[in-house]
């Protein structure tokens, strides 16, 4: 597949990227409250802090806006419950294809 994007498909991919990091840091919000507040030691607080730090390394490599990468990130995203393929609708059937094709091979055991 070629990695050659519309300027409609990049509007597309645009809103649909950001809308899936915003739910991912919505997430990852909640649970740094939850632990926060669940937090009674010290050693708490520095593991929470780990876990921050891990979560950031994660999300940064995760949300990838090279076009090359586009495809693998909306697969993984999709897979992850992060988005829904309807956001996507509008982009080329090639590229929806090869999208789930990689979920298909995400959900096996």
């Amino acid at each position: 597949m070629r990695d050659d994007w519309t300027n409609a498909e990049k509007k597309i991919a645009r809103r649909a990227f950001e809308t899936a990091r915003q739910a991912v840091l919505a997430n990852v919000l909640a649970e740094f409250k939850a632990r926060a507040a669940a937090a009674t030691t010290v050693d708490d607080v520095w593991s929470l802090g780990d876990a921050l730090r891990e979560r950031r390394h994660e999300i940064g490599e995760l949300f990838d806006y090279r076009y090359s990468q586009l495809i693998l990130v909306f697969g993984r995203l999709i897979h992850e419950g992060y988005l829904e393929e309807d956001q996507l609708k509008g982009l080329s059937q090639d590229k929806l294809d090869a999208i789930r094709r990689f979920v298909s091979f995400s959900r096996r055991p």
